[in-house]
């Protein structure tokens, strides 16, 4: 990394290359092409899933016995597989099946100490298998499950819940719906999940990302193309490649000139953490357009941008003339008078790319603007909705966001026909032909005020430097998580501190690190907090 001072700090998740984040159901797409098309042998992905897992394991997990929960299908097998390479390495194993077969060839002559969960007559017994383990595998059930698991799995999901033994889950903790991340019935709490190929969709939002504990994905042996995904994951590798970059000889207009509408009077701060943002994050030149009562505060904390008084509409147009990008809303006000105003930038921007949040977005849901399909049908536009936002300016309630959080922005991003970022944990980026990037970089120290200021300032920058609304929208996601990582303040984070060390984070170069050191390894994201 450029930046010696923050290996301290490693970026984690890392990636090499394009890290996608498939459904259930993608992957077993891919799986088919895979095998049908390409010609790699079923056996070869589930050899090489099972040992690189007994590898993390061996790694995570060196001391103990290890039992494994092992279902029907090809979960149970890669857990056959981890077994029976654990024990030619000399550890201690034991097969727990929760199955009426499994592929028997995968032990490879090996005698793996087995127990049938149809010989155990109650939870005492079920416990006493598990009871002293040093690690639980779950291959109990893949990612293929949808609604609530039968009862013979529950059961077994509920022994592994009860025991003291750390949990490591194979491809999704079972009982997790890897496209939406839904529990319908029991499901598996697992300190650490391995995922084969890719990270599961599921795994990365809630519940099921506070499920998977720490998750790591690995590579197996899959062909490099085949069926697209509809997500994909905000990498370092995947923001360093994408982040605007400036010729040798260039100068403030060519490299971004953004007009900030933020602050109405009383609301000076919001303008100003919107405006720092901005400047930290590579802007050309910088324009804000704010109340009359905010220029000493503005020229106190951002000397370098431009002030435009608000309330003057001569200048209001001059400025909107001369800058290429428009961000607005961060402590504007939600009243009529904030409505004519707004309306009125929209109007004289001549179509030119938006970014609209907080406040603005509230006044296009009361009405006071030009409807939100009408601005995307003459402009790239971005909107980036906290999920009460996200519920005034949509049709989706809080109950759908926290059912489908990917699902509920795609339709949104397809609705309106603007690029949807929807604020959270994690954030997710859709865009209006569905493609969605999740991001993986946010905590909950972000959750303070202030926070969505900072991010309309560096998405507004990165979409004045010229990246297309979704990759700035993702840009602005990773880069202030990643300035917020780096700040190191944890609960205490406010937003001043990640605006110190944007300019840190846009120094970084390359995929990020794993203390795991296994070339294998792609993707590495520790629990989320």
């Amino acid at each position: 990394m450029a930046d010696p001072s923050s290996t301290e700090l490693p970026a984690r998740p890392f990636g090499r290359t394009h890290i996608g984040a498939p459904t259930g159901s993608e992957a077993a797409a891919f799986d088919r092409e895979a095998i049908d098309r390409v010609g790699v042998p079923q056996y070869t992905l589930m050899e090489n899933a099972g040992r690189s897992a007994a590898q993390i394991v061996q790694r995570l997990h060196p001391d103990g016995r290890v039992v494994g929960v092992v279902g029907a299908g090809n979960n149970g097998g890669d857990a056959l597989v981890l077994l029976r390479t654990l024990s030619a390495w000399g550890r201690t194993v034991r097969a727990l099946i929760v199955a009426d077969r499994v592929d028997e060839g995968l032990r490879h002559g090996w005698d793996l100490p087995t127990v049938l969960d149809t010989d155990l007559a109650g939870d005492e017994a079920y416990d006493a298998i598990l009871a002293g383990a040093g690690v639980v595998v779950d291959g109990i059930l893949g990612t293929g499950i949808r609604g609530a698991p039968r009862e013979r799995q529950a059961r077994a999901i509920e022994a592994v819940n009860r025991s003291e033994a750390p949990v490591f889950a194979l491809d999704i903790p079972s009982g997790v719906d890897a496209a939406t991340g839904a529990a319908a019935g029991a499901s598996i709490r697992a300190q650490e999940t391995v995922a084969f190929g890719w990270p599961k969709l599921g795994s990365l939002v809630p519940p099921g990302r506070s499920q998977a504990g720490r998750l790591i994905a690995v590579e197996i042996g899959f062909p490099p193309a085949g069926p697209p995904f509809g997500a994909a994951v905000i990498t370092p590798g995947w923001a360093h490649a994408r982040r605007p970059r400036r010729e040798s000889e260039t100068h403030k207009y060519a490299v971004g000139t953004l007009l900030l509408v933020a602050g109405r009077a009383g609301m000076g701060g919001a303008a100003v953490m919107a405006a720092r943002a901005a400047q930290r994050s590579g802007i050309g030149l910088l324009r804000v357009a704010s109340a009359a009562e905010n220029r000493e505060i503005l020229q106190t904390t951002a000397p370098e941008a431009i002030f435009v008084d608000l309330a003057d509409p001569a200048a209001v147009h001059a400025a909107l003339e001369r800058s290429a990008t428009v961000a607005a809303g961060p402590g504007l006000g939600t009243d009529e008078e904030a409505g004519k105003t707004l309306s009125f930038v929209l109007a004289e921007s001549g179509g030119k790319p938006t970014a609209l949040d907080a406040d603005a977005l509230t006044l296009a849901a009361a009405g006071r603007t030009p409807r939100l399909e009408d601005l995307a049908r003459d402009r790239p536009l971005v909107l980036t909705p906290h999920a009460g936002e996200f519920e005034r300016i949509t049709s989706h309630g809080r109950d759908a966001i926290a059912a489908d959080r990917v699902g509920v922005a795609r339709a949104a991003a397809a609705t309106l026909g603007a690029t949807v970022l929807l604020k959270g944990l994690p954030s997710v980026v859709a865009a209006p032909a569905g493609q969605v990037r999740v991001d993986v970089m946010g905590t909950s120290d972000l959750a303070t005020g202030g926070m969505g200021d900072v991010l309309t300032g560096v998405v507004g920058s990165f979409l004045a430097q010229g990246a297309p609304p979704a990759e700035a929208a993702a840009l602005g996601l990773y880069y202030s998580g990643r300035a917020a990582v780096l700040a190191g303040r944890g609960p205490g984070l406010i937003p001043d501190d990640v605006v110190d060390r944007l300019s840190q984070a846009l120094l970084e170069e390359g995929d990020g690190v794993t203390d795991l050191d296994l070339p294998f390894v792609v993707f590495d994201q520790d629990p989320p907090r």
